[in-house]
C-alpha cells in the first residue's frame, strides 16, 4: 500500500492532527521495530507487558514515515507524521479493508484443520511462474497478521494468497469480509480446535465462514472427499463451488498417485494428461497439490505450467521438512503444530518410507482437543504398527496416553515416554541413532519439538 497520510486518514476516518505532513508517503505498515523497513507506517499496540509507544521515536530513527498513536496514552509527538485513532487494532483493519477495496489483486484465501500453510506455499509457487504472487509470511492469519499482510500488498501484485485461522466461530467471517477473496479454499476439516468449536460439525461450520466474503464471482474449491463440507456446499447457494480428492466423484482426482522419496508423482487430466511432480513428503500432501492445481487451472494456467510452478516453490520451514541429523540420520521435522488427522497421516508416511536404518517416532502433545483428548492421544497410540516402526517416543502428558497403549503390542523397551524436560529426551535420542536411521517428529506448536531436531543436527 503506498499512500500519503491525508489519504490514510481519510481511509480511516481521523483527523490529520498537523496538515505539515498531509502528503507525506507511507509504504506498508510495521508493528515491529525489528522487522520495520523504511518509510512504513509505524503501528503501536499497548500491551499489558509492552507498550509500543515506547518504541515510536526509534522507528523514525529507523525510516518510519509516520505512525498512529492511541488516543488517551500521554504525550503523543505532534512534530512527527502522526494519527491519533481510538484503537490502533481497529484503525489496522479498517485500513486493510479499504485498501483491499481500492486494489485490482485477486485474492487466494486458504483456511482448513491441517495444510493451510502447506497449500499456500504451493499455490503461490505454482502462480509465481504466471502472476506476480505475495503470500501470508509465517502464521499471520489472525485478525492482527492478515489485515497486516494486506496492507503489505504491493500495488503491482496480481494475486495475493492469504492464510486464514482461526479458534473459534466468527472468527474465519470477520477475516474474508476483510479479504474478500475472488478464490476460497477449504483443505479439510480435522480435529483442531475441538475445545472451542464442540465438534467435527461445528469446525466445519468455523470453516465454511470463509464463504461469507466471497466477492461477487468468487468460487470455493473444497476437500470433496469430506461429507460435512459436501453437505455444507449442497445447502448453500449465491457462490460457484467445485471440489477436489480422491475419490472419482470429485471434479479433479488423481489418475495415479506414485509415492517417491522426494514427494509424489500424481497423474492429472485437464488440458492433456500430466504427471505433476510434488516435492513434499506425504501422500497426505498430494491432497494439498491439487488445491493448488485447482487455483492454478481456475486463473488459466495450464497443467505443464503448474507443474513448472511445482518444480519451483519454497515451503515454509518445519512442514515435512528434511534435514540431517549430525550422525547422517534423515529427519522429517513436522514440528509446527498437530492434529490427530495430521499425526496420523505423518506416522503413515513413517510405516511407508523405505529406509535402510530404523524408524522411530517421536510424537508430542496435540493441544485444543477439548474432552475427548484421552480419546483421541489413546487412538492414535493403538494404530501405530510394530512391524513398521521400531522406536515410539512421546513427549508430554497427553502425549503419555499414546506411549500407553502403544506398549501395548509393541516389545518391550521400544516404547518411552518423557515428560517436559527435553534435556533426557535429547540425550537419549543421541545415544539411540545411527547412521540412515528416520526421526519423524510432530507435536503441537506449543511442544517446540524444533528444538529437538536442532540438537539432533549439533555433532558433540
Amino acid at each position: 500500500m503506498k499512500r500519503t497520510l491525508g489519504q490514510i486518514a481519510e481511509m480511516i476516518g481521523v483527523e490529520l492532527p498537523n496538515q505539515a505532513f498531509r502528503d507525506v508517503i507511507v509504504e506498508g505498515a510495521s508493528i515491529n521495530t525489528r522487522t520495520l523497513k523504511e518509510n512504513n507506517l509505524f503501528i503501536p499496540f499497548k500491551g499489558e507487558k509492552v507498550d509500543g509507544h515506547t518504541f515510536v521515536k526509534q522507528a523514525f530513527e529507523q525510516g518510519a514515515a509516520a505512525t498512529l498513536w492511541q488516543e488517551g496514552v500521554e504525550n503523543p509527538p505532534l512534530d512527527v507524521p502522526l494519527l491519533l485513532v481510538k484503537d490502533p487494532e481497529l484503525a489496522l483493519q479498517e485500513m486493510a479493508r479499504v485498501y483491499r477495496s481500492q486494489s485490482s489483486f485477486k485474492v487466494v484465501a486458504i483456511t482448513g484443520s491441517n495444510g493451510k500453510t502447506t497449500t499456500k506455499d504451493m499455490v503461490a509457487g505454482v502462480l509465481s511462474t504466471q502472476f506476480l504472487v505475495q503470500k501470508t509470511e509465517g502464521n499471520f492469519n489472525n485478525e492482527l497478521g492478515l489485515p497486516l499482510t494486506l496492507i503489505n500488498v504491493e500495488e503491482e501484485t496480481e494475486v495475493a494468497v492469504l492464510e486464514m485461522g482461526m479458534s473459534g466461530f466468527r472468527e474465519i467471517a470477520f477475516l474474508t469480509e476483510l479479504a474478500s477473496p475472488d478464490i476460497a479454499v477449504i483443505t479439510n476439516i480435522g480435529e483442531s480446535h475441538m475445545q472451542y468449536l464442540g465438534s467435527r460439525e461445528g469446525i466445519a461450520r468455523a470453516k465454511f465462514e470463509i464463504t461469507e466474503g466471497l466477492s461477487e464471482h468468487g468460487i470455493l474449491f473444497y476437500y470433496g472427499d469430506e461429507p460435512l463440507l459436501k453437505e455444507l456446499v449442497e445447502k448453500s447457494t449465491g457462490f460457484c463451488s467445485a471440489s477436489y480428492g480422491y475419490e472419482q466423484t470429485n471434479g479433479l482426482f488423481p489418475k495415479e498417485v506414485e509415492v517417491t522419496e522426494n514427494g509424489s508423482k500424481v497423474l492429472l487430466t485437464a488440458d492433456r494428461d500430466q504427471f505433476i511432480e510434488v516435492p513434499v513428503l506425504g501422500r497426505h500432501n498430494v491432497l494439498n497439490a491439487l488445491a493448488a492445481v485447482r487455483v492454478g487451472l481456475h486463473l488459466g494456467m495450464t497443467l505443464s505450467g503448474i507443474a513448472q510452478g511445482f518444480r519451483s516453490m519454497k515451503l515454509t520451514s518445519m512442514r515435512m521438512e528434511r534435514v540431517n541429523g549430525a550422525k547422517g540420520e534423515i529427519i522429517i521435522n513436522d514440528a509446527y503444530n498437530a492434529s490427530p488427522t495430521s499425526m496420523k497421516a505423518v506416522i503413515k508416511f513413517a510405516e511407508d518410507m523405505p529406509v535402510e536404518g530404523r524408524k522411530i517416532l517421536l510424537l508430542g502433545d496435540i493441544l485444543e482437543l477439548g474432552p475427548n483428548e484421552e480419546a483421541f492421544h489413546r487412538e492414535i497410540g493403538k494404530e501405530i504398527h510394530p512391524t513398521k516402526i521400531d522406536y515410539v517416543l512421546t513427549f508430554g502428558e497427553r502425549a503419555h496416553l499414546i506411549a500407553e497403549e502403544a506398549s501395548e503390542h509393541f516389545p518391550k523397551g521400544r516404547v518411552q515416554s518423557f515428560g517436559l524436560e527435553k534435556a533426557e529426551l535429547i540425550n537419549m535420542l543421541k545415544g539411540l541413532t545411527t547412521a540412515n536411521d528416520l526421526i519423524v517428529v510432530k507435536g503441537s506448536r506449543g511442544m517446540k519439538l524444533e528444538e529437538v531436531v536442532e540438537a539432533l543436527q549439533i555433532n558433540v
